[in-house]
């Protein structure tokens, strides 16, 4: 089984975020699924303006970098008013600028997300999937995540303590992994 190397970008910028955790969690149960998950920071990108198209500054350049290093794409998001944070947005708006060079066109990518709410974060994810199928990035939609976040659910280095959770998002990484390598293989990178 071929390993797939996944960026996964955090759309919160706080550092207690449950969606942080999710990410250890996803991160400690990838290497099963045949992935290696590596986080893409996003929290130093400036406010996107296209007076930057003509130069990006330097975190700019190196977050569209770590981006072309990666097989796909995770994004792991809270809700925040009915939708995507700002800082997701913004990091987006960065990664698909300048015209020509959108970093997210014909790379794989799925969503994630968890809240305390019952509904997880299901209408920021609708939101999300909407950006990303204008940016031209392949979505993996066969299997949908909303996870309900109680405390306790994920400890600080991402353990899983409900079982139930656990195989779910072993199974998320499963598809994940196989909707990478059926992407991959019919949008080779550079062809």
């Amino acid at each position: 089984m071929k390993t797939y190397k996944v960026g996964y970008l955090v759309g919160s910028l706080a550092k207690g975020s449950i969606n942080r955790l999710l990410a250890r969690a996803l991160s400690r149960l990838a290497p099963d699924a045949g992935l290696d998950l590596v986080e893409i920071p996003i929290r130093e990108l400036p406010l996107y303006s296209y007076d930057y198209d003509a130069d990006f500054p330097p975190v700019a350049k190196a977050f569209k970098q770590a981006i072309a290093n990666v097989d796909a794409i995770l994004f792991v998001t809270p809700e925040y008013n009915r939708s995507i944070p700002g800082a997701l947005k913004n990091a987006i708006d960065w990664a698909s600028r300048p015209w020509g060079t959108n970093s997210f066109s014909r790379k794989p990518s799925a969503v994630i997300g968890t809240s305390p709410g019952a509904i997880g974060t299901a209408v920021a994810q609708q939101h999300l999937r909407s950006v990303l199928c204008f940016c031209n990035s392949p979505l993996m939609n066969t299997l949908e995540a909303y996870i309900q976040f109680k405390p306790g659910l994920i400890t600080e280095n991402g353990e899983v303590t409900d079982a139930s959770t656990e195989e779910f998002l072993r199974n998320y990484l499963k598809e994940l992994h196989l909707f990478v390598a059926r992407v991959l293989t019919v949008l080779p990178p550079g062809a």
